[in-house]
């Protein structure tokens, strides 16, 4: 387990001391816990603490299991049942013990990565609050290591708690709690998402209504530089046109694209949403509405259809509504498979 945490990446750093810290001081797991409730150990002792060790015993307790579920084993008759012509039902007794429930959550990427054929194990991320690398992470890494070898999980992320706009822990005495489903119904899932994108998420994070507003103010401003680009690109016929001949500003805007793909690709790959949020909102709100659209209106609205510079921008404007809308993709889904949409109706998903 110490060397499956030397081999897995930590956002941010410190979960990795934290959590080896926690593995190198625990005692001995004790798996059983004597609860009316859970999921049953499953197996049979005698009067002296000996285990039965038969494999066609455990075959008929997974048979039932996976027809009728944990409750079989609670079943009227199940010992007899279970033990067979084999087994003196007087000498076995069935042990009612149940599993931690911290082995139960520990034990979640075997039937939730390894049973769909549309996810594969391990999995590329476990994210969870910090409290976790005492919880689900630490059981998830000691059953995994235990039963496959190495971790679940090719890196860990640890996220912070929300409190309100002061600081304080949310509760509903206090009256500052905030309903994610009101602020969807409301403003949209993707102000939620701008919010977490723009806060450093590894630590305690600040909602309320000043702070959404704020969001809602950037996202506002996202919304309609893409607006406008689509109402352009209304008049883009789709030319291509060699690099060699765009004028020196359309060259400019080019480079910037190229800047900003490789400063997204490695945000995305380093988990830092905030640098890539902050970077394309200034991009946008910047270089693009304050800036190059506002410098190439004239030419836009004025110049002859057939005009090189004409046709130059609106070939600029084609890439950069193209590599905004897939950047801001993971931060907003809605809003941009929206505006994907809106520019070819019959395109595959964004």
């Amino acid at each position: 387990a110490l060397k499956a945490i030397d081999d897995t990446r930590f956002v941010p750093a410190a979960g990795q001391n934290r959590l080896r810290a926690m593995i190198e001081q625990r005692p001995d797991w004790v798996l059983s816990r004597q609860r009316a409730w859970g999921v049953p150990i499953c197996v049979f002792a005698d009067a002296e603490g000996n285990v039965l060790r038969d494999e066609a015993v455990n075959a008929r307790i997974l048979e039932a299991f996976e027809k009728e579920g944990a409750d079989a084993w609670f079943a009227v008759g199940a010992k007899e049942r279970f033990l067979g012509n084999e087994h003196d039902p007087e000498k076995w007794q069935m042990v009612r013990d149940i599993l931690d429930v911290w082995f139960d959550s520990g034990s979640t990427h075997t039937f939730t990565l390894e049973d769909r054929p549309d996810l594969k194990w391990p999995a590329d991320v476990y994210l969870e609050g910090s409290d976790q690398h005492r919880g689900w992470f630490h059981s998830s890494l000691l059953e995994s290591c235990a039963t496959r070898g190495r971790a679940p999980y090719n890196a860990v992320i640890t996220h912070g708690f929300t409190m309100d706009e002061h600081g304080r822990k949310m509760s509903k005495s206090l009256g500052n709690t905030v309903v994610p489903q009101d602020v969807m119904a409301q403003s949209g899932a993707d102000i939620l998402r701008l919010w977490v994108m723009n806060t450093d998420y590894w630590e305690d994070q600040r909602l309320g209504k000043t702070i959404l507003q704020t969001n809602i103010d950037a996202y506002r401003k996202i919304r309609n530089t893409l607006r406008w680009m689509l109402g352009t690109l209304a008049h883009d016929e789709g030319w291509e046109i060699p690099h060699a001949e765009l004028p020196e500003l359309e060259r400019l805007m080019l480079h910037r694209l190229s800047e900003l793909d490789q400063l997204v690709r490695t945000g995305y790959d380093e988990f830092d949403f905030k640098r890539i949020t902050r970077a394309l909102s200034d991009f946008a709100n910047v270089e693009l509405s304050a800036f190059y659209f506002d410098v190439r209106k004239d030419t836009l609205y004025c110049d002859a259809p057939s005009s090189a510079k004409r046709r130059a921008a609106l070939y600029v404007i084609r890439k950069l509504f193209d590599c905004l809308v897939l950047w801001f993709a993971p931060m907003m889904p809605f809003t941009t498979e929206e505006a994907w949409l809106s520019r070819d109706p019959n395109a595959v998903s964004v």
